[in-house]
């Protein structure tokens, strides 16, 4: 069957269908994990992720292939975990704002579409990796381009991008000398090739049986709550001083003199400033933008109608302006509840482990981490919750701190990320926050203080392996002592002590312990015992962290 134009129906059921597929492989994808540890989770984020978007399109019945498009995208957007959900909802961002305004598709434009979602990409990251999902992405969106030139089938045109995904796929160790040494492809990069695999069998007639996924946490991802972001910055990267926010009603007679397009509109105001968000329907659009010309801001809007609900916060100040203050209603009437001063929230998995963040300081706590990660949304739902005029996210995981920064971009207050990679940076980062100064100087602080505290943890191989010149069998007790493999051994407690040896030197003076749920109270006190005989002058402390996956997680200050 020769398919020469694409629906909104259609597209709908390939992205069901690239859906389906991904959560059948999602094992698969996890177990690429370039460490031989229980944490890969690629597959994982990005079932969780696309399982979003799924649902989101599945509630949009309509033949407009650009609203289908423009569904999928938000709902990839608030399902978006770890960084490989985060840029998977950019590749799908922007593929459906390139065609948001087209009722069907041709080869040319389906082409176009993904490699505008890879420019929106490889924006999105600070600093994109070659030989990465990226990079797959890139090659099949060059490849749809040349041959949607003479070719005006999709089946056909599908085919021949899945091919050139598969071939990049291949090519991605040679680009990651660390793929190479493992022996592994990306992760990312082949969980992409699964969801364009889903789009070619939805082309070809083919159907792909629904095996159950894995984990169940798609479920708690809420499809009917909609926060709809036009753009998307990382709040590392903000310069500019001015947190600028403002309606515009628009007005006939103004935009009949001047036109509205969403598109021109954002890219007038992306030239004062960053992090800058644009939604609009027909009656109004909302302006988030980060600037050092508010007032110039005002005026791109003023062309289009009139400007309400007008919000200016100096944010090298911490101090917020609220123009317009004449149309509050009276103290006397309102009763909205009392908002804390500063709230911090933070990423854990173990009961243990949230019930120190807490005595610590921590306001809110979300449940998750390895092979768990949350999304977008639920760290949105969880600043909303905290009912604070500021907020500081501690994510404790490199592949939480995108969907932190993103959440922190949509919602309507100060936030900012600490770029916390573990528990021990994020415990350490919470002692050295002051609520006596402003957001700015405690992100300095906090930031200061991940770089004084050590990480190390013991877990387990999941195969066999050789990386950095060690030898890894199945199932292995292995040492990490910085995100590096530096210990493997049988036996649990040898694999604990070998590390602490390692990381422990003249310079340290205390060692946090947590252990976890397989750990034995009995091994604890060996441990224990070990330290106050061979570092007789460190100071020990021992939490039941209750954690999975990690028997030991140990803080070195």
């Amino acid at each position: 069957m020769v398919i020469k134009e694409l629906d909104g129906r259609k597209f709908a059921d390939m992205v069901i269908q690239g859906a389906i597929n991904l959560s059948n492989n999602a094992d698969t994808v996890d177990a690429l994990n370039v460490f031989p540890v229980p944490d890969g989770d690629t597959g994982t984020n990005m079932n969780l992720s696309m399982t979003s978007g799924s649902k989101e399109v599945k509630a949009y019945n309509s033949e407009h292939i650009g609203k289908v498009a423009s569904a999928l995208s938000k709902g990839l957007l608030m399902g978006a975990r770890g960084n490989s959900g985060v840029i998977l909802s950019q590749l799908f961002r922007g593929f459906g704002k390139a065609i948001e305004n087209k009722s069907v598709l041709t080869t040319s434009d389906f082409a176009q579409a993904l490699d505008d979602g890879v420019s929106s990409a490889y924006k999105a990251v600070m600093k994109p990796v070659e030989g990465t999902i990226l990079t797959v992405a890139k090659d099949a969106a060059k490849k749809a381009l040349e041959l949607a030139k003479s070719e005006e089938d999709f089946v056909m045109l599908m085919e021949k991008i899945v091919t050139e995904a598969k071939a990049s796929l291949k090519r991605t160790p040679d680009l990651l000398p660390v793929l190479k040494e493992v022996g592994v492809v990306d992760s990312g990069g082949q969980g992409l090739v699964h969801v364009y695999e889903g789009f070619l069998a939805e082309l070809k007639g083919e159907k792909i049986e629904d095996s159950p996924v894995s984990l169940s946490m798609d479920e708690m991802v809420n499809a009917e709550h909609h926060i709809g972001v036009q753009g998307f910055m990382n709040t590392a990267d903000i310069e500019f001083g001015y947190c600028t926010e403002f309606m515009v009603k628009f007005e006939r007679e103004k935009t009949d003199e001047s036109p509205y397009d969403e598109t021109r509109f954002r890219n007038e105001l992306s030239e004062l400033g960053d992090s800058l968000l644009v939604i609009s329907d027909e009656e109004v659009a909302k302006v988030h933008i980060h600037t050092e010309q508010p007032g110039d801001a005002l005026a791109h809007g003023q062309r289009y109608g009139s400007l309400i609900k007008i919000k200016i916060e100096n944010m090298r100040e911490q101090h917020t302006e609220i123009v317009g203050s004449e149309h509050r209603v009276p103290d006397k009437v309102q009763t909205p509840a009392e908002k804390k001063p500063y709230a911090i929230i933070t990423v854990s998995m173990g009961d243990g482990i949230a019930e120190l963040f807490k005595s610590i300081g921590a306001t809110n706590v979300i449940e998750g981490g390895q092979t768990m990660n949350p999304s977008t949304e639920d760290i949105v739902k969880a600043i909303e919750e905290a009912n604070a005029e500021k907020v500081i996210i501690l994510p404790n995981n490199k592949n939480i701190i995108m969907a932190a920064e993103q959440a922190a971009e949509v919602v309507d207050l100060e936030a900012i990320v600490v770029p916390s990679k573990t528990v021990p940076q994020g415990m350490s980062a919470i002692l050295a926050f002051n609520p006596t100064t402003d957001l700015a100087d405690n992100f300095d602080g906090m930031k200061n203080a991940l770089e004084h505290v050590k990480t190390g943890q013991i877990t387990f191989a999941v195969r066999d392996t050789s990386i950095d010149g060690i030898t890894i069998e199945k199932d292995d007790h292995m040492g990490i002592s910085e995100g590096k493999i530096v210990v493997s051994d049988k036996n649990r407690l040898h694999a604990a002590k070998k590390l602490l040896s390692e990381m422990l030197d003249d310079e340290a003076e205390i060692l946090t312990i947590l252990f976890g749920e397989d750990a034995p109270e009995a091994e604890v006190s060996e441990i224990r015992e070990f330290i106050e005989a061979e570092f007789s002058d460190i100071e020990v402390e021992v939490h039941n962290g209750k954690q999975p996956l990690y028997s030991y997680i140990f803080a070195i200050e």
